[in-house]
């Protein structure tokens, strides 16, 4: 994926049924896969025809920030 895909490829995935969104300012998720299982083969369609995205995901997060797609953690949150 190139990074002016990022915009084409949030929207497709949006389309296709799947809550793309922000978590914190360094994390992403697509979406709860368990309520999204009928939008599965078109997720796959999406992420075969873009490609590998793992090395843009800060800039996939700090896009989705911008259109409003976004989860603020906590500050001092802790994992347990």
């Amino acid at each position: 994926m190139k990074p002016s895909e990022i915009p084409d490829f949030v929207s497709e995935i949006i389309a296709a049924g799947w809550e793309i969104t922000a978590i914190g300012h360094d994390k992403y998720v697509l979406g709860d896969i368990e309520e999204q299982h009928r939008a599965i083969d078109e997720l796959d369609r999406i992420t075969e025809k873009y490609g590998d995205r793992d090395p843009l995901k800060l800039e996939i997060v700090v896009y989705l920030w911008s259109i409003g797609r976004y989860v603020e953690l906590e500050a001092g949150s802790t994992r347990h």
